[in-house]
């Protein structure tokens, strides 16, 4: 994936909370949906790096912190 073509998806992506958002979300879910957005990124991005095993601890943490935004 291109540069600009991640640059669209993620914009496409906060674009679609954004419409929510006008909707009656309330702010805490917009903020909690737009911070898992970002923890899936890294998540993806570290599940593809190179000798991933070096980066499952990383992996294991970023899961963590997603599992606590959706306590949130």
């Amino acid at each position: 994936m291109t540069p600009k073509e991640k640059a669209i998806e993620l914009y496409q992506k906060y674009e679609l909370l954004g419409i929510d958002f006008t909707r009656g979300v309330s702010m805490k879910e917009y903020s909690k949906q737009c911070a898992l957005i970002a923890v899936d990124e890294v998540i993806d991005i570290l599940s593809v790096l190179p000798y991933g095993m070096e980066y499952l601890s990383d992996i294991y943490y970023w899961e963590e912190v997603k599992q606590e935004i959706e306590k949130l």
